[in-house]
Parts: structure tokens; C-alpha cells; sequence
């Protein structure tokens, strides 16, 4: 896993953009034009990645799923047996918690939005998430708490051993289809839902979509988002990654 982590984040923007500015800059004697070009590519490519604007107009790519209506939210019990949200990531040994783990806010926002939903259509939930690096509490875990803690609403069933996408939908199916339930509810990022849906379509589920955290609508910036902001190159590395994950499934699974 981490050799893994360490390629994903050297071949993927920004990582791939700072290395082309240490190419430039090592090859500036002896290549001056290559340098340039790798200058070039490598600083232009950092400045797209900051833009509000390019960060909302690659979100709508990948954002094709419709949000649900608060009006929906009830009748989901026609629709679905379960509802599954997945894991986001852990923030690690928060001070403010007595150094304990907790879900990022990335998490949260998809817990809070799943806990609307249970609340109103009375389905059971299961949070998927495993370990990291072999170190316990898993996500799934972590989300149970908050959603008990923070939320009043109670998990049914904890998937605690994915480490992706797939995983996630894989590992879901042993819990869940063996209970009979094959419909479920996917709670997850509105840019991350084409690929999760895919992957529990693709474990047997009939899925509807939750999405949430839309990133391809109005950013409300001055100068229409093109003035550049750090924020957006964790978003931007986000849709990238999306988009490289959600053809690499489709090839490979």
C-alpha cells in the first residue's frame, strides 16, 4: 500500500507538476528548450489546478447523478433496503478529541446528509471502511461513533476491511446479500458516485444514488473563479484522481 500511495501521488497532479519544475530546473544548461517546455507545462499546469472555474467546469464531467429532493428522502423505503455510506478518510489523533481518530470532513458531510436520509425513510445504515495501514479503529468504525455521537442515528452493520471503490461495494455484497438486501442507497461524493455506482452495480446491487459535495456548480468567486486559491488544487487533485480511478475500473474490472 504505501509503494502504492507513493507512485499514485508522484504520476498524479500537482506531483507530476513538481516534478517537471525540478526537470526544468536540472536541465536548464545543458537543455534550455526542454527546460522551458517542462517549465512551462509544470508551472501552467499548477495554475489551472488553483482556478475555481476549472475546478467547477471538470466537476460537472464527472458529477452525472441528479441530487436527491428533499421530498424523495421519505419514499426511499420503496426503493431501498439499506443505505450504505462510504468512507472518506480519518483525520489521525485529533487534539481536540484526546487524540483520537476521527472522520474527515469530507466523511462528515456524507454522514450528516446519510443521517437525514435514515431518519426520514427509517432505513438501516452500514458504513464501509477498513483500517489504516493495519491500525484500528477502522473508518467504518470511526463513522458508526459519529453518527451515534453526533447524529442520534444508529449502524446496523460495519464493512471494516475495504481499502477502495471497489472494495467497498464488494465487501458490502457479503454482508448484505446474504440478507437478502440487493437495494441499497450510496451515500458519497457527487464527483465520486459514477464509480461507486458502477462498482455496487457491478457487486449485484440495484443502487440510488445519494450524491453529495457538489463541486460543478456556481463557486461564488470574484472575477467568475479565475483568480487562483489553494483549496482548488486539493479539489482539482481530487477530480483527477477521480477520473483516472473511474477509467482504470472500467479497463480492469
Amino acid at each position: 500500500m504505501p509503494v502504492r500511495y507513493f507512485i499514485k501521488q508522484l504520476l498524479l497532479p500537482p506531483g507530476v507538476l513538481f516534478l517537471l519544475l525540478i526537470v526544468a530546473w536540472w536541465l536548464r544548461r545543458s537543455w534550455p528548450r526542454l527546460s522551458a517546455a517542462c517549465f512551462v507545462l509544470g508551472l501552467g499546469g499548477l495554475w489551472l489546478m488553483s482556478l475555481p472555474v476549472v475546478v467547477e467546469r471538470s466537476a460537472r464531467a464527472l458529477e452525472t447523478e441528479q441530487a436527491l429532493n428533499s421530498g424523495q428522502w421519505a419514499q426511499l423505503a420503496q426503493q431501498a433496503d439499506a443505505i450504505v455510506i462510504l468512507g472518506a478518510g480519518r483525520e489521525r489523533g485529533d487534539p481536540a478529541w484526546a487524540l483520537a481518530d476521527q472522520p474527515t470532513g469530507v466523511a462528515l458531510e456524507r454522514m450528516r446528509y446519510a443521517a437525514q436520509l435514515a431518519k426520514a425513510s427509517g432505513l438501516p445504515l452500514l458504513t464501509s471502511g477498513g483500517l489504516h495501514y493495519g491500525t484500528p479503529p477502522s473508518e467504518a468504525q470511526l463513522m458508526a461513533d459519529s453518527l451515534q455521537r453526533d447524529f442520534g442515528v444508529s449502524v446496523r452493520w460495519k464493512e471494516e476491511r475495504s481499502r477502495t471503490t471497489w472494495e467497498n461495494a464488494r465487501m458490502s455484497a457479503e454482508i448484505l446479500q446474504p440478507l437478502g438486501i440487493k437495494r441499497v442507497v450510496v451515500v458519497t461524493q457527487a464527483w465520486h458516485m459514477q464509480r461507486s455506482r458502477w462498482s455496487f452495480e457491478r457487486a449485484g446491487f440495484e443502487v440510488v444514488p445519494a450524491p453529495v459535495g457538489f463541486l460543478g456548480r456556481d463557486n461564488a468567486r470574484p472575477f467568475g473563479g479565475w483568480l487562483p486559491e489553494s483549496k482548488s488544487i486539493w479539489q482539482s487533485g481530487q477530480l483527477l484522481n477521480e477520473a483516472v480511478g473511474l477509467l482504470g475500473y472500467r479497463l480492469f474490472y
